[in-house]
């Protein structure tokens, strides 16, 4: 079974997730913040969108992709990852308020740490299994390397096996597929070929070490667990002190400053008069239970690493 996945973003949220319901996608990459910190699109109209193309997916049964990988590709993966966190914190809320389920919330982060730091591949271990032990029922998504792939196409694919060993480890969900041509040209069908060959390399010889892996109490991963943990919930409370808004025009995350009052779409925010009413959101907060994905069969997930 092929998985359809598309993106719902830009402007137009609420539009591409009703057409990805209406043709039965399988997936939806929906996170407003990639807009507003690399598209500059108004952080008040796409939060507004957001919502309510989540409800529509929700809906729908349509597992959705958070975008806090992209935080990484302009900030530092050490220094930011408490950043990740406390996004992915807000997506979960965000989420389940809109309506979605633990199984319905890919959320995103990524392998980017600098492959010359002491430690790195630890380090992005205990990124990886922080994540996975906050969020134990979400379907994570888990970014190769981009940020560090220097076009040593050989050095780029023993770091893609890594990656994948770590996205192994830590029971990752959704492994997308790194490519060792990265950022030298579109990879060809070839590189796509060979991509895939280390993904079922590490999961067929690794696929049960995660079973026993546990860091060492009081040892490196677990302590930069911890450290990150904190630093994540320092910052919860000044967000919750100081506003989100406010957060994201301060550059919190992916260092870039992006105002309440900037950016593309704002006149497409209106304040709702007393009386508002809204047939499509007042029959989307009903409670209901979502539409079941389409069955897959445990050969196809097989196929592709994934548990059935």
């Amino acid at each position: 079974y092929v998985r359809l996945t598309n993106y719902a973003s830009g402007l137009c949220m609420p539009e591409i997730a009703a057409l990805a319901g209406l043709e039965r996608l399988d997936m939806m990459l929906n996170d407003c913040m990639y807009g507003i910190i690399f598209r500059d699109i108004n952080p008040r109209r796409t939060f507004i969108d957001q919502r309510f193309s989540r409800q529509v997916h929700a809906r729908a049964g349509i597992v959705i992709n958070t975008g806090e990988d992209n935080y990484l590709t302009t900030a530092d993966a050490v220094y930011a990852a408490h950043t990740v966190v406390v996004s992915q914190l807000l997506n979960e809320y965000f989420g389940k308020e809109a309506g979605l389920a633990d199984g319905q919330l890919g959320l995103g982060h990524a392998f980017e740490i600098n492959p010359a730091v002491p430690d790195s591949f630890l380090l992005e271990l205990a990124h990886a299994q922080l994540v996975r032990e906050l969020f134990p029922a979400a379907p994570l998504k888990y970014m190769p390397p981009t940020k560090h792939m220097t076009g040593n196409v050989f050095a780029g694919y023993l770091l893609d096996a890594f990656f994948n060993l770590c996205g192994v480890m830590t029971d990752q969900s959704i492994l997308l597929i790194g490519m060792m041509t990265e950022g030298i040209h579109t990879p060809f069908l070839s590189d796509r070929d060979l991509a895939l060959e280390n993904v079922r390399y590490v999961r067929e010889a690794a696929g049960r070490l995660g079973e026993s892996f546990r860091p060492v109490p009081g040892g490196f991963i677990d302590q930069r667990a911890g450290q990150v943990l904190g630093e994540s919930v320092e910052l919860l409370r000044r967000i919750c002190d100081d506003g989100l808004l406010n957060a994201i025009a301060d550059g919190t995350f992916g260092i870039t400053r992006r105002p309440a009052d900037g950016g593309r779409g704002l006149d497409g925010v209106i304040e709702q008069a007393d009386g508002y009413f809204n047939p499509a959101a007042d029959i989307l907060e009903r409670p209901q239970e979502p539409l079941p994905p389409p069955a897959a069969s445990p050969a196809a997930l097989s196929e592709i690493g994934a548990k059935p």
